[in-house]
């Protein structure tokens, strides 16, 4: 614990913000891993209402799916809104409504994330210049007689904000790809539930 202070008093302000950054990002990263858990499932759900629903037991098609999903929630709506003799145009805009929310909630903070991703290497590399800008002020100052160690000592400290940074941005970026990717994955899987269920809703007698 010691050291870990001692670096983050060396490095200055800069690796404070970076290391509030990375400890915003994680928390962020364990909230989203959390949320997304289980958005993709109910695939099985989904195939056995859509039988029952080709089949005209639109009861037993509703109750085959849980809401544990995107697209379990805005299929249900789905059938519901068909089950109510809903007219198609304002039950497509109440469906795009819905998926539209699933998705915002699917993605809330992934900008955020993408954000740290962005900045930290930035902040990094401003605290490595302002580093060595400091350090070969010393010299300066010292008019040669500063000797090679406390200068390599200076450019040191100076590297280390960007060390710093690439490990704040790193598992931020893979954390955000990963999420972003999963929450397309979402709305693909509410676009097709819902394509299924117009399908079958359309199959002849």
């Amino acid at each position: 614990m010691a050291p870990l202070l001692g670096i983050l008093v060396q490095g200055g302000p800069v690796i404070l913000l970076l290391a509030v950054l990375s400890l915003g990002s994680l928390a962020l990263i364990v909230v989203k891993v959390v949320q997304m858990r289980g958005v993709l499932s109910g695939a099985t759900q989904r195939a056995q209402a859509i039988a029952h629903w080709t089949a005209r037991d639109r009861h037993a098609a509703i109750a085959a799916v849980a809401p544990n999903s995107p697209a379990d929630r805005v299929m249900i709506a789905a059938m519901q809104g068909l089950d109510a003799g809903r007219r198609r145009p304002g039950l497509d805009t109440d469906l795009e409504w819905r998926g539209n929310v699933e998705l915002a909630a699917l993605t809330r903070h992934i900008r955020l994330l993408e954000l740290i991703a962005m900045v930290s290497p930035l902040l990094g590399l401003l605290g490595t210049v302002l580093g060595m800008i400091q350090s070969f002020q010393s010299l300066a100052a010292a008019e040669g007689a500063a000797n090679a160690s406390i200068l390599a000592g200076g450019i040191w400290q100076a590297l280390l904000t960007t060390a710093a940074g690439l490990l704040v941005a790193i598992p931020a970026a893979v954390a955000a790809g990963l999420l972003s990717d999963r929450a397309d994955r979402a709305a693909q899987m509410i676009e097709a539930a819902v394509g299924q269920l117009f399908a079958a809703e359309d199959t002849p007698h």
